[in-house]
């Protein structure tokens, strides 16, 4: 027995020294403190996170609860029988007045989503500050603990960071080698109401967000009249931070609600936080969870763990996730691999440089993101994951359905991160209930639910705009329908049958919606009336519109809600009747069309863009994220989708340049697929820095967080999957290895990727070419293995696994 264990012992240790040296860097690293939120670091443990600075006279710790949203519940419907408005408009569109349709579409409209809030911030202000030399900060993405080190006063000093999920708090330790210790003070700020005391060696914030808000860009109010706050309503919070030294001294709390630690060379700071929500549906005041309680036995079981116990179990947590998945693109040169993380950014934009290392650390920083941000059960990471420091935040930083929520998770199955999956698939539950209720009042459609363009942690799917609002962004449904196809996608890598009979009745929901929701124009079905989210086309008479029939996206959504209903009908042996109905719908949807350009096309008529290189290309959905268009099945069609991004362009923001690398990927582009992976990663300057060599646009800030701009979470994600769409491709019935392989990625090492059908695959290539593969399946069954232009079929057991090796 002890034998056994010893070689498992020692077989866990060369796994993970091999993981260590294919993942080669995965360190970010910096030679000065964040001056800019887009410089500093971010840390997370799916519920609780923090946005580090690093500063040396003053570190700033910007905190988030990811539950932390104004608003309440949904109780009620902002705009009864809405629906009473479709015939108008529908009948404007027969018209062909256009101008008028978009103008009767705002009759359609509800209430604005809420805002996701700041917590608050940590700040520790030291009194020495003199002499300041050797500094350095990192983001370590093996372990996820982040670090400052430098020397103050001739003496080493240094702070570790991390968000630890088994204990549920963000710890610090800070240690000097300097016989007079560390002097600083602890306080703690928010910006929503809040109330601080400080008793014993711990701060105690408690506080709550508004009831009700409206976005930044509602021209409705001033700023300042944004936020409506009653301390009995709304969501609130209790916010716990406690210093803790070795021997129990050095430590004060003073009534102005601050600390003062003196002369300990080693100082622990523990941070927890919980607030009131309590689902969706629950009124965060009168039947809230007790947040109080909640929040301060975390405290007291944190308080009584070593920080080196913490630190092993966090790291343990976190690498069970992280290091299912090892890349290596090849090896970037030393002198630049030691340069900061930020220059290397630069010089890999402005100098073109080649820095395989750079891009597989970008990778794996989309899997470190999305272990830090989405661990929360029903609260999905957000339009900036975990990470807010604004009141009013760009786009209330909240869930746009119309693709960002859902791009947020295109690499959590493939990518082996499928638990992190969850969060989003346990939404779309309550989405679909409030679904219903807009259904019905908004589209006068009694089956199923549907979802506008932005919903919220209470799970809004109205249409947004309150009447006054341009339809373009304003007035869509498709969003369940195109939410609902992450539930057949987690089913086709993991065959958990049990959780598809499970959410089948989600995926039915969408479907339903869509059947009932089209109309028949011209002897077939589409939607009327539907928009292309946030695009426009230009008329013959030289109006730019929005509101049409027939529009590709609508039907490409719906397609594809419809195809993965009817397949999962197919793979549980139920509703056959609906089945045929499925089956009876698809055959009769519009058609896809090929523009005069040779593009997709876009609108009913072939109509060109307001903007031909809009950001946006929703018609695009077949090809992916959807699985209906392929260069295989559609090449026609595959080709026009080829021709519509050669319209578009490289240049436009960072998520929509995320999906474009995953579009060219699936076309097995890897020449562009590649060019457009180098635009993501274009250096882009802090939003606040005004020097006269800044870098504005789409791309990547120096922290790599995601440049809309300004900060979107969504390019990280799309970026990540990306390169996983690059290396490999599969279907229920196969998988593609190296299908859009670009020359500058002609050798190189993945272990742990994801494939349908439950398999995980790793391989190595050299040349472009594979040269050695193996294929585990989960659960067993079948699939055809392409790779250098040959195929071989495979059939596993449950836990079986086969090696190929060609060199």
């Amino acid at each position: 027995m002890n034998h056994n264990r010893h070689i498992t012992f020692l077989i866990i240790a060369v796994l993970l020294t091999t993981a260590s040296a294919l993942s080669r860097n995965l360190t970010l690293h910096y030679d000065k403190p964040a001056e800019f939120f887009e410089e500093a670091l971010v840390i997370g443990n799916g519920t609780l996170g923090a946005t580090i600075y690093g500063g040396t006279s003053s570190d700033q710790i910007s905190l988030n609860d990811i539950t932390l949203w104004s608003g309440e519940p949904e109780n009620g419907v902002t705009t009864p029988d809405a629906y009473k408005a479709l015939p108008e408009i529908r009948s404007l569109l027969d018209s062909a007045k256009y101008r008028e349709a978009d103008m009767a579409n705002r009759k359609i409209q509800g209430h604005y989503s809420q805002n996701y809030q700041p917590l608050g911030r940590l700040l520790i202000q030291y009194d020495n500050t003199k002499d300041i030399s050797g500094y350095k900060r990192t983001l370590d993405l093996n372990e996820a603990v982040a670090a400052t080190r430098y020397t103050r006063d001739g003496y080493s000093f240094s702070t570790e960071y991390l968000a630890s999920a088994p204990d549920s708090v963000i710890a610090l330790k800070i240690t000097t080698d300097n016989p007079d210790g560390i002097k600083a003070r602890l306080y703690f700020d928010s910006l929503l109401p809040h109330s601080t005391r400080a008793h014993g060696k711990a701060i105690e914030a408690e506080g709550y967000a508004a009831y009700q808000s409206y976005p930044n860009y509602y021209d409705g109010l001033k700023d300042s009249d944004k936020h409506l706050y009653d301390p009995a309503r709304g969501i609130h919070f209790l916010t716990v931070i406690k210093a803790i030294t070795p021997d129990g001294k050095g430590v004060t709390a003073y009534p102005t609600g601050d600390i003062k630690i003196d002369g300990p060379r080693e100082v622990t700071i523990l941070i927890t936080d919980a607030t009131s929500f309590n689902g969706f549906d629950k009124d965060p005041v009168k039947e809230g969870r007790d947040y109080k309680a909640i929040a301060n036995r975390r405290m007291d079981l944190a308080s009584i763990k070593s920080y080196e116990d913490m630190r092993s179990a966090h790291i343990a947590d976190y690498r069970h996730f992280f290091d299912r998945v090892n890349l290596d693109l090849g090896a970037t040169d030393p002198q630049i691999a030691a340069l900061p993380t930020d220059v290397q950014l630069r010089r890999y934009t402005e100098l073109n440089e080649r820095n395989p290392e750079l891009e597989a650390l970008y990778f794996q920083f989309g899997r470190y993101l999305l272990i830090s941000c989405s661990r929360t059960p029903g609260v999905p990471a957000n339009l900036q994951g975990l990470w807010n420091e604004k009141l009013l935040p760009p786009w209330s930083s909240n869930y746009t359905s119309n693709i960002n929520l859902q791009e947020n998770y295109w690499g959590a199955e493939v990518t082996n991160l499928s638990e992190m999956h969850d969060p989003l698939l346990g939404f779309i539950e309550n989405l679909s209930k409030t679904g219903r209720t807009t259904a019905s009042n908004y589209y006068g459609v009694d089956s199923g639910w549907c979802l506008g363009h932005n919903t919220d942690i209470w799970a809004m799917t109205c249409p947004v705009g309150l009447n006054g609002g341009d339809p373009s962004w304003a007035s869509w449904n498709m969003g369940g329908a195109w939410v609902a196809t992450h539930i057949w996608e987690r089913y086709q890598f993991t065959k958990d049958k049990e959780f598809l009979m499970r959410n089948y009745p989600l995926l039915r929901g969408a479907a339903e919606f869509c059947i009932e929701w089209l109309i028949e124009k011209d002897g077939k079905l589409m939607t009327s009336p539907g928009t292309s989210p946030e695009n426009k086309f230009m008329t013959p008479d030289g109006y730019a519109g929005a509101t049409s029939y027939g529009n590709t996206s609508d039907i490409a959504m719906t397609r594809e809600c419809l195809l993965d209903a009817l397949a999962a009908t197919r793979e549980l042996g139920i509703d056959k009747k609906f089945a045929s109905q499925l089956s009876a719908t698809i055959s009769r949807l519009q058609p896809y069309k090929i523009g005069h350009n040779g593009n997709l096309q876009e609108w009913y008529h072939d109509w060109p863009d307001q903007d031909p290189r809009h950001r946006h290309q929703s018609h695009l959905f077949g090809l992916y994220p959807g699985h209906h268009l392929s260069v295989d099945d559609t090449p026609q069609l595959a080709a026009a989708a080829a021709r519509t991004l050669e319209i578009k362009g490289d240049e436009t923001t960072g998520w929509s340049t995320g999906w474009r690398v995953n579009l060219y990927a699936r076309l097995r582009d890897g020449k562009n697929a590649y060019h457009i992976y180098r635009k993501l990663l274009n250096y882009i300057s802090p939003d606040n820095y005004r020097g006269k060599d800044a870098r504005r646009g789409g791309g990547t800030y120096p922290n790599l967080l995601d440049a809309h701009s300004p900060f979107q979470i969504d390019g990280n994600f799309g970026g990540s999957a990306g390169v996983a769409e690059m290396l490999i491709q599969s279907t229920p019935e196969s998988i593609t290895l190296l299908p859009a392989i670009p020359d500058d990625w002609s050798e190189g090492e993945v272990k742990g990727l994801c494939a349908r059908g439950g398999f995980t695959v790793d391989f190595a290539w050299k040349d472009g070419k594979v040269k050695s593969a193996t294929v585990t399946s989960r659960s067993g069954g079948a699939t055809k293995l392409h790779y250098n232009g040959t195929t071989k079929k495979l059939r596993l057991k449950p836990g079986q696994s086969v090696d190929i090796h060609l060199m």
